[in-house]
């Protein structure tokens, strides 16, 4: 089991940047390809980066290539998602989930296993 804890949401307006992090306890982090994915209002959660168990590989939305970076630190069981230049499409509640994986640089398809309870970033104009 996983436990997976997401903060760093808030309300900003567009332009700005935020920084999301995940915590993750439990289970071996280095283990785990990460993702990011956020469900807009009323919309179904979809995919936004991705990054491979020890950082070798990422993969990103086209919607936020350029504007999005995904990181994680293994020491601390803790992977990030910087947002930068915010526009309010990117508003959505943004959930952090983590994917078993005997890959050490690659990001395989396939579901994740474990989820966050999200957190909310809402993006004004």
């Amino acid at each position: 089991q996983v436990q997976l804890v997401e903060s760093g949401g808030g309300l900003v307006q567009a332009g700005d940047s935020l920084r999301l992090t995940c915590a993750a306890s439990g289970r071996t982090f280095s283990n785990y390809v990460m993702g990011w994915f956020r469900q807009p209002p009323g919309k179904e959660r979809v995919f936004v980066a991705a990054i491979s168990r020890f950082a070798r590989t990422t993969n990103y939305a086209d919607s936020v290539k350029g504007r999005f970076t995904i990181s994680r630190d293994n020491a601390k069981n803790t992977v990030y998602l910087q947002m930068n230049s915010l526009k309010p499409e990117d508003t959505a509640l943004y959930y952090c989930a983590a994917k078993l994986s005997s890959y050490r640089a690659a990001i395989p398809p396939g579901r994740y296993d474990y989820w966050g309870q999200g957190t909310q970033v809402t993006v004004s104009s």
